[in-house]
């Protein structure tokens, strides 16, 4: 355990020296695998820890990202205020998309979050109500601003967005540590079983759907603070495909996987960049070889252990 917090200790001492030695261009490059990395740790909830198969993710980021946006440019509402109404939309969103399909299991339900996610997107470029830009997207956002301080340059979104995913890490981990995180990975082994200890399978798989796709609704905001405009285009399923390969390539289930698959799949292609298009052909094949020689991920979650005298209890009441 004490090895484990020295890691993490030294990570962090590294993280946060990190834009003291870098340029704005690798400083923004971080920014990004931050904002990867909550959008991924959401997504982890509902693939790594509930086993449902989640490819439509990128349509609760739109949501939170467009919420955050028009609330902003027509009522004049900081953007930081607007992070609940984020999460409330995107939730919102999810609970009314989950709902009809939440019974469906495996392919059959990836394929119903692709097209949720493609309605989406479709409806953004088709500008919704006049109010989502069309293909244009939305101009003028405004930057966040704390305690009067406007943050403005790739360095001071840098301590904001990962100060948040530090927030999102303390969050899910103490999650997947309740009885909620408990109940959904006995629904991720065995479902049947799960229903048949008394667990409502419906329900925990909607709260799991809408707590992501919440989490994921607030990226949408930073995003959409960070970029001060937003267009259809940042929310296609290739965004999707990177959030579930990242949960994939780390270890799905595991937070530190998790966390490195978001380095890795965000930072590695940028340092590759002087490759052009070989550095994509690269990285695929490397991911290839990962998947065949490693499935479990780079980082798979430890085992759940309990204490010495519940076990016992079990055991004894067979």
């Amino acid at each position: 355990m004490n090895k484990k917090l020295y890691i993490y200790g030294a990570i962090s001492v590294l993280l946060a020296v990190a834009p003291f030695f870098l340029n704005a261009y690798w400083v923004d490059v971080l920014n990004m695998i931050g904002i990867y990395a909550i959008l991924a740790l959401s997504l982890n909830l509902i693939v790594g820890h509930a086993g449902l198969f989640n490819l439509g993710h990128a349509a609760f980021y739109a949501v939170g990202a467009y919420t955050a946006a028009i609330l902003n440019t027509k009522f004049g509402i900081p953007i930081l205020w607007l992070l609940p109404a984020s999460a409330l939309a995107a939730g919102l969103f999810a609970l009314i998309i989950a709902r009809p399909i939440i019974h469906l299991r495996g392919d059959y339900l990836c394929i119903a979050t692709i097209g949720a996610g493609e309605i989406v997107r479709i409806a953004l470029i088709n500008d919704i109500f006049g109010i989502t830009g069309g293909p244009n997207g939305i101009f003028g956002i405004a930057r966040p601003v704390v305690f009067d301080f406007v943050i403005r340059r790739p360095h001071e979104f840098y301590y904001f967005i990962w100060l948040f995913v530090a927030v999102t890490i303390f969050f899910f981990r103490r999650l997947e540590n309740s009885r909620f995180g408990r109940a959904l990975n006995y629904l991720r082994e065995d479902e049947v079983a799960a229903e048949g200890s008394g667990i409502n399978t419906t329900h925990y798989k909607l709260g799991c759907f809408v707590l992501g796709a919440a989490w994921a609704g607030m990226a949408g905001d930073i995003f959409a603070a960070k970029m001060t405009i937003i267009a259809p285009e940042s929310f296609n399923f290739w965004e999707s495909v990177v959030m579930f390969a990242i949960v994939i390539l780390g270890g799905s289930g595991s937070i530190p996987g998790v966390l490195l698959g978001s380095f890795l799949f965000v930072g590695l292609p940028e340092m590759f960049r002087d490759f052009a298009d070989a550095r994509m052909m690269i990285f695929g094949l490397a991911m290839i070889i990962m998947m065949i020689f490693r499935t479990q991920g780079i980082l798979p979650p430890t085992p759940r252990t309990y204490p010495v005298e519940i076990t016992e209890k079990a055991r004894v009441h067979g």
